[in-house]
């Protein structure tokens, strides 16, 4: 008989049920399963005759044992009550469900409605009623006529904020057609489309493959919600069979199929693979042999060794086919492996991974075990052509779509630089990331990213395209957010910090603590005389700085560079006193006098009425900057830091010279100098500079 049998290429587990499953497995002796930890009859059996008990009541698991949280999810107040017994729990629940959570919880807390398309007596449902903020209004839709009653039941509902989201098992099509109708009566509505990725491919692939099909079997439990909508689905173009396993299926239905029809096979996400090739397995046997003499089929008794076929079945090769490679040897250009049948199996360098950098010997070795998928088939030749990479891909798929349900960083390198981003290897799989996520400034060079590894968040997946979009820059964000919150909760005044000067203004520096930015004045800079800091830093320059001031509302530091240990001043205060002459050289000259240095970081000031015995009108035509003149300390203001400075007094006075009285003391000479109205200080610097001119007037 002639009828094709025709396996959707969705069918079985999605990874979130196999990842509670697997673990279920692992840990069946020790735990007890909080419900149904899945839908599927066989899979719930077989854990319980591995150990797993399951219970109803959170109150009911012994303390010696571990929780597993059904990956439907549950509600904070189920959280609330296991942290309160104090058991040890895995939580199981589904990325995508976990999702759903979080958005019905922020954006209840905000004051949104909250409408959830899905079934209320579903566990799933269920639980993300239990996220929404109990301030906030819950709707459950799960028709037209439910839709219809909302709408018209408040006139203030349809301009009340409300957000929609799905059930992630959801009906596609019954979804769009909720979306168009609230979207007419709902001016301020949010749309979050959270039927997961795996459960839309399916319900699309049930579509196509039903108008195709003579009969569709669909393998899944009667209380799986997504295998119901598959079967539903299915029903509309063709005739239908839903059953929980191959002791359902009705052969002579399919047998009474007329020659040429096509049969298919889809099944739900808890559907273990085993049972979809089981079925497969028991189709194709009964329908080989329909029609054939028992006895030519080589055995004498008119009977058949059905297990040796099917194992003969399950070692068919074909294209798309998942197969358990061994590695028999290596080399540059290919890998030969043995997959179990007649075939030789090659596997070309460029279908083993994704980073193109590595040599076959980097990846895999003689002896090695790995999953690959057939490409290409030589039957003539017996060669059969295969792909890690694709395996690697899919696995890394299913990595990368939990790492964006649960917001998680990860790390890749980056593969080559594509026309408006790069490309990201990470798990086998490729991310692209946009230029504007790439975190590299327009002005900058995205090659500069190449080869290197990098930190990401995932911030879209469409599984069904196998499209991963990724930002370098959300990671490089949350890194500095959390090193910015750690050193606000750690800060205080007198900390040290080794930073790194990012930028250099005419009045100081920015130096980056990590994370957060902190200015060193020129002032604090150094105990020199310098007129602009790219006299002795430079961009990049590492930094020792201590904490001077902080304020954490305007998120400002304000820094010092200076050590107290070296301050000048101290040496000076040992080594000089009133009424000591001193060899200076002239730094500055202003209208009021001369700033002159005495030794490094110790300036003084000699006033225009002390450069010499007679009148001087212009400082200039008497001192020059650079030049070296002995002066004679006359006053020291160590509380204000200020030097006055005399060259007059140790000079002979003139004959006619008349009394300097009305000019006041040293100190009185150096109060007005610094508080002549023609004498402003500098807003950047502090300097005090006269007028139509650059040369500052301070110590």
């Amino acid at each position: 008989m002639q009828i094709k049998i025709i396996t959707a290429k969705t069918a079985g587990m999605c990874y979130g049920v196999k990842r509670a499953v697997d673990r279920a497995r692992e840990l069946a002796d020790s735990a007890v399963i909080y419900g149904e930890l899945i839908h599927n009859n066989d899979v719930l059996r077989e854990l319980e005759a591995l150990g797993a008990v399951k219970i109803e009541k959170i109150a009911d698991c012994p303390p010696d044992k571990t929780l597993l949280i059904r990956s439907h999810g549950i509600s904070p107040a189920e959280y609330v009550e296991i942290a309160a017994l104090g058991l040890t729990f895995e939580d199981m629940t589904c990325p995508h469900v976990s999702k759903i959570h979080k958005i019905v919880a922020e954006k209840s807390k905000e004051g949104f409605g909250v409408i959830i398309a899905g079934d209320k007596n579903h566990p799933e449902v269920r639980g993300i009623i239990g996220h929404v903020a109990e301030s906030s209004a819950c709707h459950i839709v799960n028709s037209v006529e439910d839709l219809e009653i909302l709408t018209k039941a408040d006139t203030d509902f349809r301009h009340n904020a409300l957000i929609l989201v799905a059930q992630t098992t959801f009906d596609l099509a019954k979804w769009r057609e909720y979306k168009e109708i609230l979207k007419k009566h709902c001016t301020n509505l949010q749309i979050f489309d959270t039927i997961c990725s795996t459960t839309i491919q399916r319900q699309e692939e049930a579509e196509l493959l039903s108008r195709e099909c003579d009969l569709m079997v669909v393998l899944g439990s009667p209380e799986s919600s997504n295998s119901r909508k598959l079967a539903n689905i299915c029903k509309r173009h063709a005739e239908t069979l839903f059953i929980e396993n191959s002791s359902q299926l009705d052969i002579e239905r399919i047998k009474d199929l007329p020659a040429g029809s096509a049969v298919g096979i889809i099944a739900g996400a808890s559907t273990p693979a085993e049972k979809i090739e089981e079925v497969h397995s028991i189709m194709s046997e009964e329908l080989k042999y329909v029609g054939r003499d028992m006895e030519s089929a080589g055995d004498t008794n008119g009977e058949i060794d059905f297990m040796a076929e099917v194992d003969k079945t399950f070692k068919r090769v074909y294209i798309g086919n998942r197969v358990k490679a061994s590695v028999v040897s290596v080399n540059r250009s290919e890998v030969v492996v043995d997959i179990g049948t007649k075939h030789s199996g090659y596997i070309p360098a460029d279908e083993l991974s994704n980073d193109s950098s590595k040599l076959p010997s980097e990846v895999v070795s003689p002896g090695d075990e790995i999953d690959c998928v057939v490409i290409s088939i030589n039957d003539a030749e017996g060669v059969v052509y295969l792909s890690k990479k694709k395996v690697d891909s899919a696995l890394g798929l299913q990595r990368i779509a939990e790492a964006e349900a649960n917001n998680s960083t990860l790390i890749g390198r980056v593969e080559a630089v594509v026309k408006g981003g790069v490309i990201v290897v990470c798990e086998g799989a490729k991310v692209f990331v946009p230029a504007s996520q790439s975190g590299v400034p327009k002005t900058g060079k995205l090659e500069d990213l190449a080869k290197k590894e990098v930190k990401f968040k995932i911030i879209e997946v469409n599984e069904s395209r196998g499209r991963m979009v990724g930002s370098i820059r959300a990671a490089v964000k949350e890194e500095n957010d959390a090193k910015r919150d750690a050193f606000w909760g750690e800060i205080a005044e007198g900390k040290r910090y080794k930073g790194e000067v990012k930028s250099i203004e005419s009045y100081g520096v920015f130096v980056d603590l990590g994370g957060v930015d902190g200015m060193v004045h020129l002032s604090e800079l150094t105990w020199n005389r310098v007129r602009h800091p790219k006299e002795i830093v430079s961009v990049g320059d590492k930094l020792d700085v201590y904490v001077k001031s902080f304020d954490p509302e305007k998120r400002r530091v304000s820094l010092g560079a200076k050590d107290p240990d070296a301050n000048p001043w101290s040496n000076f205060a040992k080594d000089y006193s009133i009424g000591d002459v001193v060899n200076v050289e002239i730094v500055s000259l202003t209208p009021f006098g001369a700033f002159a240095q005495i030794m490094p970081g110790v300036d003084g000031l000699i006033h225009i009425s002390q450069v010499a015995r007679e009148r001087v009108a212009n400082v200039a035509s008497v001192l020059s900057v650079g030049e070296k003149v002995d002066a004679k300390i006359t006053d020291i203001d160590e509380e204000k830091g200020r030097i006055s400075l005399s060259i007059k007094e140790l000079l002979e006075p003139l004959p006619d010279e008349s009394s300097d009285d009305n000019l006041g003391s040293p100190r009185e000479q150096l109060e007005v100098a610094y508080s002549d109205d023609d004498v402003k200080p500098d807003e950047a610097t502090g300097e005090l500079t006269a007028p139509d001119t650059d040369t500052p007037a301070t110590i």
